[in-house]
């Protein structure tokens, strides 16, 4: 035989072999490996638990292996719809060729997916959440409607208890936590005066917006997670800051301090406004007074900022699986529940 025949067919039979070999799928140990680091980054700046980050993106890409993941860092299953201007791909799902978005890296499908869950309104009352609530958070995303499966939360929480994913949640909470330690230990040899920005209501420390404050100024000069601002103050994520606004550096009260039992709501007033004026939660501000989340309140009506009225609590609209469906397409996500 010639054997440069026989060399090149070698050649041949080794580089078929690395092709077809170098084809085989992830495991589950390969992908937290790969993505643990995402997910704690992610929930450093979103709140989100990396916990959940991770399991839902093995759920939705199958360990990574998905066809969306593989040739387009999507990890999570997002679809393009009006507002994506980036690159795409198109891949059959409950529609044949639909548009999904395409990512120039992995990491970038973890923050697109951090960002919907802190834009989705639907979502807000799950970063009042302690970030190492798993459970709580699974069971929130499914109670909120970001799945229809029935058994979503308790894949979520199987795939994070038999790969114990929340250790992530808790090095996460550590790392704000050391933190939050050494700046304590910085502002100790500050001179007296240095904090006088900074005043208290209910308890409840905040300031007042200069105009040249910026988010990323606030996060630096009082150590905040780049998520808190947001969930402390009920802010949407695309909010601006307003000069004379005020900003809490910690989470408000679940009821205004002892004196402010009413509130008449003046022309033009929310429930945001009514919220930051004494220092309380805006979801528990609704509870109180017996309203659904985003109720219209008018001009008149006593707020009561204590104490929980009695009645019949709010009626919450039963969705049909159509406008499920459509709330859903609107979201953004497809869910894969079946991997």
């Amino acid at each position: 035989m010639d054997i440069r025949k026989f060399c090149s067919s070698l050649l041949f039979i080794s580089v078929f072999s690395a092709a077809v070999f170098g084809q085989s799928k992830m495991s589950r140990e390969d992908y937290i490996k790969n993505y643990k680091d995402f997910a704690i980054k992610e929930m450093l700046r979103s709140g989100v638990p990396a916990s959940i980050t991770l399991a839902q993106g093995m759920l939705e890409s199958d360990n990574g292996n998905s066809s969306l993941a593989r040739k387009a860092n999507n990890h999570f299953g997002i679809k393009c719809h009006n507002d994506w201007t980036g690159p795409k791909i198109y891949h059959d799902d409950d529609q044949k060729h639909e548009c999904f978005r395409k990512y120039k890296s992995a990491y970038e499908s973890y923050v697109d997916h951090s960002d919907f869950l802190m834009s989705g309104s639907r979502y807000s009352s799950l970063f009042e959440l302690d970030m190492t609530d798993y459970k709580g958070w699974a069971r929130g995303l499914k109670k909120a409607g970001y799945a229809t499966n029935p058994s979503y939360a308790d894949k979520l929480i199987k795939i994070i208890e038999d790969n114990e994913l929340h250790q992530f949640d808790l090095e996460g909470a550590g790392d704000a936590a050391d933190r939050r330690t050494r700046k304590e230990r910085e502002n100790r040899s500050l001179p007296s005066g240095s904090g006088s920005d900074i005043m208290v209501r209910n308890r409840v420390k905040y300031i007042v917006i200069k105009p040249e404050d910026t988010f990323r100024s606030i996060q630096e000069k009082y150590d905040l997670l780049p998520f808190e601002i947001y969930k402390y103050n009920d802010m949407a994520r695309d909010a601006d800051l307003i000069p004379g606004q005020v900003i809490y550096l910690q989470p408000k009260r679940n009821k205004a301090e002892v004196g402010n039992n009413w509130h008449t709501v003046k022309p033009g007033e929310t429930m945001l406004d009514i919220s930051q004026k004494y220092a309380i939660k805006l979801s528990k501000l609704y509870s109180r007074n017996l309203l659904a989340p985003g109720s219209e309140i008018k001009e008149g009506d006593k707020i009561s900022l204590r104490k929980k009225l009695k009645g019949e609590k709010p009626v919450v609209e039963k969705k049909s699986k159509a406008k499920q469906q459509e709330e859903e397409e609107d979201d953004q996500l497809r869910f894969e529940f079946d991997q």
